[in-house]
């Protein structure tokens, strides 16, 4: 585990002048309060007019990759925690979706991931299946604070130890818990995009990305990128953190995205 992360301020100018492909979480790291500020969706469209790619690397459905693939200026999406990546040729108006596992795989996954839902919404009150479910390809998201409670440690601890006591994974998230079957998550796939996309091996990644988050579910992002970044936010989840960022912004949410993205571009200029 790294030291606490420090002030973004005492970023190296030259490391944030490197930085052609940033990783952006998205609820509670592009988002503030729930919703996207102008501020973040401004920052989005700075960075893509500076030449800097970002990928939104979320837990949410693959209904909504696809509109934010298509809408956003973005150059791809990684989307229910490593599941599939999307990106959108607008001069062919094409999207390509590249998923872990194939279709015939995906469907016996959501058979299991019934059980443990019934499971969980008997055994843990306050729980509810995710409102954004409907639209998902690959996991099952348990809400514990996006439209219910928010739920106790208790609660999210015994919905997490359901979905390992059926051999899935499961993360938690601002919001949700999340699980699915299979070894992959955001670094796995983000490592993909990477070679498949943007031509730059999975060693070099550091030297050209960088990633920004908020929670614990983002850990392994954080002690896999050199330039790694959390917002404000983040610093509530620093007792139950496997890796820490190396630097921190001093706004929550999407205004701290905001912040590191002049960041960027006071590099860059």
């Amino acid at each position: 585990m790294r030291d606490l992360p420090q002030s973004l301020e005492t970023m190296p100018a030259a490391t944030a002048a490197s930085v052609e492909v940033l990783f952006t979480d998205i609820d509670d790291t592009l988002t503030l309060g729930g919703r996207l500020p102008a501020a973040a969706y401004a920052a989005l469209e700075a960075l893509e007019a500076a030449g800097i790619a970002v990928v939104p690397v979320t837990g949410r459905p693959a209904g909504w990759c696809d509109l934010i693939a298509r809408l956003w200026p973005v150059a791809a999406v990684v989307g229910e925690n490593g599941a599939f990546y999307y990106r959108y040729d607008r001069a062919e108006r094409r999207m390509q979706r590249v998923y872990v596992k194939p279709a015939a795989e995906r469907a016996a996954d959501r058979r299991k991931l019934e059980v443990i839902l019934a499971e969980v919404l008997e055994t843990v009150p306050g729980s509810a299946l995710a409102a954004d479910q409907a639209g998902r390809d690959c996991d099952l998201a348990i809400d514990f604070a996006e439209d219910v409670g928010p739920l106790d440690d208790a609660a999210i601890r015994a919905i997490v130890a359901t979905f390992e006591r059926h051999g899935a994974v499961a993360k938690v998230s601002s919001i949700h818990v999340n699980g699915w079957f299979g070894a992959y998550d955001k670094k796995s796939m983000c490592e993909r995009l990477l070679v498949e996309a943007f031509g730059t091996s999975r060693e070099a990644m550091g030297e050209r990305a960088a990633f920004i988050g908020d929670s614990p579910n983002d850990a392994p992002m954080f002690g896999s990128f050199p330039c790694s970044i959390g917002v404000a936010n983040l610093e509530r989840f620093f007792d139950v953190l496997d890796a820490y960022p190396r630097w921190i912004t001093r706004q929550a949410g999407g205004l701290g995205f905001r912040e590191f993205a002049d960041r960027l571009l006071a590099a860059r200029n």
